[in-house]
């Protein structure tokens, strides 16, 4: 029987991430605790510019937000499909 040749050890590949956040790295350490390699506060202001956060969407103050429009969010709710015994109750 041929020997098998020992399997190296796999390299674990980066995660993708957006351009933006090129760069970051999260580890956890014994404590428990997030390290990252870049700052939150940089982390947070790529949050605040591309992420729509349904609860705020009617506030009138994120106007004063950077990076904010009124014009950003929908004022309609998210439509979702009834089955149609629950169509037929709603109209009753």
């Amino acid at each position: 029987m041929a020997k098998k040749s020992p399997k190296k050890p796999a390299q674990p590949e980066k995660p993708r991430v957006h351009k933006d956040l090129d760069g970051l790295e999260i580890t956890i350490n014994n404590f428990g605790e997030l390290n990252m390699s870049l700052p939150i506060d940089k982390i947070n202001e790529f949050l605040n510019r591309t992420v729509d956060d349904k609860k705020l969407r009617h506030r009138d103050d994120l106007e004063e937000l950077p990076g904010r429009k009124k014009d950003d969010f929908d004022e309609e709710e998210d439509d979702f499909d009834l089955p149609d015994d629950l169509k037929r109750e709603l109209e009753e």
